[in-house]
Parts: structure tokens; C-alpha cells; sequence
């Protein structure tokens, strides 16, 4: 930091010059002793100078409006949201989320590193400060076709950047407790940094092993046993609120004054649809008060507890020498944001548009070979049948198994009994392979859906009651270069375009939205029941999750780590 910097900053704290800017008339919640204090917020350049009588350049009337630390999701995957780096910054930064903390791991499963340092360019520019964990594990197991393979070695040529952090989630776990060597190599480059977990269900002696390895943040506790195994063992628990994973609700009692300290926020995967109807984490914030969590919890998990969990040290407070990342708002139940800054910047239309940008990555990167109806059969001569099962909600899965009676050689879907087929097309051009297999809970009576965002290697999925439209969806997917298709009797009811990497649409937030809104629409009139068929159909492709998904490669087992 330059020497007038700091000088600055300490002459406008002694109030011996004016500030650069003020808030005016709030009162601030401090977030070590729950109390609330009167005076100025005074501000100088980025950072916040102190709080109390001050004289400033301008002002800000916030008259009337409590004063928050700005909010830190601590773990997403922007190209969840659908949308760019961008678009997100527009979409999620004016409900006083100052700071995210994202793996890239999606875009990398399509286009490597080029995905990677798309993201960290990206952060250079964005209103709110994006920070980026570097991906542990691309593809997430050997039991998937992805676009590209990430090793340690490659790790260490992004490693760098002011962006970073550390490792992001690991989702191989079976890697770590076992000590796979590749894995061995990305625990070490990052021993002794922070490295972010992933472990559904783990408990014992294998939860000990994983958490032995360094791992210390994770956010799969599904189960407030679950949390309280994991906090008691020293890791700190990121309740998930997602547009799947649902988790807040069931961790809620967990957090409390006691706990707070070593529980976050985040959202891991929601999309534009939810943000808009519902929130981002200033809506986690509302659900976790009005089920009874006390303020300061709440407000702690959203910030003080996030920068702590991550090392940032220079944020997480409204106090003096911190990043003036702070959220105005009409109260502490409702979190409404009626002003957000965010480095000392105004979070409004003029910030967006000082922005700098980055040209798209990842075009044309659907290479599926061209499909026909019988593709989609599922040969078999026996009746016994393994099933996903859905749980609407979640993204663990229940291995079911059900009678199925081949005829003509084929397994076809049952309606009746919501038994449908799943698909996954291998398209990065790599091997062409094509997997099928049943899943329950979509309650689709006819058509299909398909989606190139599909968990976390990007193939097309495919769900459908009928082999002819599920041909058609997968075609379509990749004339429009990824995305989301819904289809019956031979014609494409709604779409929406992904053309970054299949997953990132090039529209604003808005028009995303718009079409979100028609493709949940469509996919009702096939009988669909799920509130989010398409993310849900996402995440059973995904391998690391249990207990049963499917790959393009066939159906894994998860619990016991391999393909049947």
C-alpha cells in the first residue's frame, strides 16, 4: 500500500481532514457484541476510516437504516447461475453480497484452465470482489467423460493470482482417505493454505482421515447430526441454500450465538429464477431469523464468521481499517438492502457500467455425435432394475430397485409408475459414449428435457418418455451450443441457450429469467412435479454425491465408488 494511502486513512480517522464519504444517521450492528452503535460511517477510499462525528466530502443519509457488514457466499459456482461473471456481479451484488468466493469447476470440466483464468480476468473488473478457489477435481472421479483433466502441476501455473485463496472443494474424498497419489499431490501443493471440503455423509474415522489431510471448510452436511459431527471435529459448516440443495431449513437449529462463530452461508448452485422470486443469501438470512435464529447468528454466519472461516482478514466488520464493504437496510428481520457499498464504491447502475469485461471463453464446445431414438433403449434380459431415486430438495439420491420387463429387448418407460428414462451423451467429442438407466421423482408423463449443465463433467442429460423427443433435445442442444430444451410430439416447447462452455448464457440476467420462467412452464405440461427439474436433472450425473447417478459411462454406485 502506498505511504499517502495510509496516511490518508489514518488523518480521516483522527478526523483531521474530511472524509472521503460519510453514512450519515444509521446505526451499525456490531457483530462481536450484538450491540448497535450510534455515528458516522466515514469512509476513505476503500476502506472504512472509524465510526463517529465526522466531517466528509459526501454524504449519505441512511436515516433511520441499520448498518450491516457486507455479505460473503462463501462457496458457488457462478455458472450455476447461468449467467457470466458479470451478470451475476448485476444480479446478486445490490442484495449486499460484497464478496464470493467461487470454483470454477464447471467451466474447467468443459475448456481446462483457459475456464479458470477466464474467472480470475474476470475478477479484475467486477463490482463486488470475486475470489477464486482453484478446482481440485477435474473430472470430479475417473467415472465420467470431461472436456479437459486438471493435475497438480497444472494448479500450480494459476496458483498466483490475487483472486485465489486456496484449493476449492474436494470433492473426491475417497481419493483423500485413500490416499490416491494425484490426490496426494494437490493436498501438498496447497498444505498449510486453505483448502475447501466436500464429503456427503462421511462420519468416524473416515471423517477424522479427510479432515487430517488439512481440509478444514465444507458445506454437504445434510442433517443438523451431520454438522454437529463435522463442527465438533473442528470444521466449519457452510449452510447450503441452493436452488436443489436445500439445506437451511434442516441445519437451522444448529446455528446459534454459541456456534456461529464456525458456521457460513452459502449458495453453492442457485439460478437467476430463484434469486429473482426469492434471494440470494439476504434470503437465507430472512429464513434463518423467521425460524427462530437470533440476529447476531445470522448476521455472523453472513459475514464475520465467512471472512474468518477464509483468512480475509481485511473484512467481516464494520470497523475501522476494514474494506468499507457495507450493507444498508430497513431492518434486521426483513434484510431488505436499501444501499450497498462494496469496497467504498455505491453499488449502483453508474458502478455496473465502470466496469471493464472479458471477451466469452468456451464457444462451440458441444461435440456430441448425432443421436437416434434407439440410442435411448436400455437393453436388458432380466426384469431387476436399478433406479435413481429423487429427493426433492436434495441432491443425494436413493438406490432403488424396481421390476422392469424387457420387451423387444428394451426396458421402456412406465409412466404410470414414473419410471423414465435418463441419458447421458458424452459431448466434448472425446469417445461418444451414450449411458441409460431409470430415474423416479420427475413425474414426467410425456416428452423430454435436456440439459447440457450437467454435473460436473457437462455431457448432455436427457430425460424423457418418449425416445423420439429425446433424440430431438439432444440435437437442439447442440445446434443452440448448450443448454436447456424441452420437447413433445416432435416440437421444441421452450429453450434457453448456454453458448458459454454449455453452461454461461451471453443475455442479461433478465432475459435468462424470462426464459427460465417459459422452461418451467413447458416442463409442468409434461407432468413434471419438481420445483427445479433441470438442476435437479443436473446433479444426478454426479458421481460423488450417493447413492446412485449415472455418467456417460453407466450407472455408478456411489457408496461403493464404482459403475454397475
Amino acid at each position: 500500500m502506498a505511504r499517502d494511502e495510509l496516511e490518508r486513512r489514518i488523518a480521516q480517522a483522527r478526523g483531521d481532514e474530511p472524509a472521503d464519504l460519510k453514512l450519515s444517521g444509521g446505526r451499525v450492528f456490531d457483530l462481536v457484541t450484538g450491540t448497535f452503535i450510534e455515528g458516522d460511517v466515514a469512509i476513505c477510499g476503500s476502506r472504512i476510516a472509524g465510526i463517529g462525528d465526522y466531517e466528509a466530502k459526501q454524504v449519505v443519509d441512511v436515516t433511520g437504516l441499520k448498518l450491516v457488514p457486507g455479505f460473503i457466499d462463501t462457496h458457488l459456482h457462478i455458472e450455476s447461475s447461468l449467467v457470466t461473471p458479470f451478470e451475476f456481479d448485476r444480479l446478486v451484488t445490490p442484495r449486499g453480497i460484497t464478496t464470493a468466493i467461487c470454483d470454477p469447476h464447471e467451466i474447467a470440466n468443459v475448456i481446462g484452465l483457459d475456464g479458470i483464468r477466464y474467472f480470475q480476468e474476470a475478477s479484475r473488473h467486477l463490482v463486488l470482489d470475486l475470489k477464486v478457489q482453484l478446482s481440485s477435481c477435474v473430472p470430479s472421479t475417473d467415472m465420467e467423460t470431461s472436456g479437459a483433466r486438471i493435475e497438480a502441476a497444472d494448479l500450480a501455473e494459476v496458483k498466483g493470482h490475487p483472486s485465489a485463496i486456496g484449493l476449492a472443494e474436494f470433492m473426491n474424498y475417497p481419493g483423500v482417505i485413500h490416499r490416491d497419489p494425484r490426490a496426494m499431490a494437490k493436498l501438498r501443493l496447497f498444505e498449510n493454505g486453505h483448502i475447501d471440503g466436500h464429503c456427503p455423509q462421511l462420519s468416524g474415522r473416515d471423517l477424522n482421515a479427510y479432515i487430517a489431510a488439512g481440509i478444514r471448510t465444507e458445506h454437504e452436511a445434510t442433517t443438523a447430526e451431520e454438522a454437529l459431527e463435522k463442527l465438533r471435529k473442528g470444521m466449519r459448516v457452510l449452510i447450503r441454500e441452493g436452488s436443489v440443495s436445500k439445506d437451511l431449513d434442516a441445519l437451522q437449529p444448529v446455528l446459534t450465538e454459541r456456534t456461529a462463530p464456525y458456521m457460513c452461508l452459502c449458495t453453492d448452485d442457485r439460478n437467476p429464477l430463484d434469486i429473482g422470486e426469492h434471494g440470494h443469501l439476504d434470503y437465507m438470512i430472512r429464513r434463518l431469523i423467521a425460524l427462530g435464529t437470533p440476529p447476531l447468528a445470522a448476521y455472523r454466519a453472513a459475514s464475520l464468521s465467512a471472512a474468518e472461516a477464509f483468512g480475509l482478514k481485511d473484512r467481516g466488520l464494520i470497523s475501522p481499517g476494514l474494506r468499507a464493504d457495507i450493507v444498508a437496510l430497513d431492518s434486521l428481520e426483513s434484510c431488505h438492502a436499501k444501499l450497498v457499498l462494496s469496497g467504498g464504491q455505491i453499488v449502483d447502475q453508474a458502478a455496473f457500467e465502470r466496469r471493464g469485461t472479458v471477451p466469452p471463453v468456451g464457444r462451440d464446445s458441444v461435440k456430441a455425435k448425432a443421436v437416434s431414438p434407439a440410442d435411448f433403449r436400455a437393453p436388458g434380459n432380466t426384469a431387476e432394475t436399478h433406479v435413481i431415486g429423487i429427493l426433492d430438495g436434495k441432491i443425494i439420491t436413493e438406490h432403488l430397485n424396481e421390476e422392469v420387463a424387457p420387451v423387444d429387448g428394451d426396458k421402456r418407460p412406465d409412466t404410470a409408475r414414473d419410471l423414465v428414462r435418463i441419458a447421458i451423451v458424452e459431448r466434448h467429442g472425446v469417445n461418444g459414449n451414450i449411458a441409460t438407466g431409470f430415474v423416479r421423482g420427475f413425474g414426467l408423463k410425456k416428452g423430454a428435457i435436456a440439459s447440457t449443465v450437467c454435473h460436473d463433467h457437462h455431457n448432455i442429460a436427457v430425460v424423457g418418455a418418449d425416445y423420439e423427443d429425446m433424440a430431438l433435445a439432444a440435437k437442439r442442444l447442440s445446434e443452440i451450443e448448450g443448454g436447456f430444451v424441452v420437447t413433445d410430439g416432435g416440437k421444441i416447447l421452450a429453450e434457453l441457450a448456454l453458448p458459454v462452455a454449455g453452461l454461461m448464457s451471453l443475455e442479461p440476467f433478465e432475459a435468462v429469467h424470462e426464459s427460465l420462467v417459459a422452461l418451467r412452464a413447458a416442463a409442468k405440461s409434461l407432468g413434471v412435479t419438481l420445483e427445479e427439474p433441470f438442476l435437479q436433472l443436473a446433479f444426478l450425473a454426479l458421481p460423488v454425491i450417493p447413492a446412485l447417478k449415472i455418467t456417460d459411462c453407466g450407472l455408478v454406485d456411489v457408496e461403493r465408488f464404482e459403475i454397475i
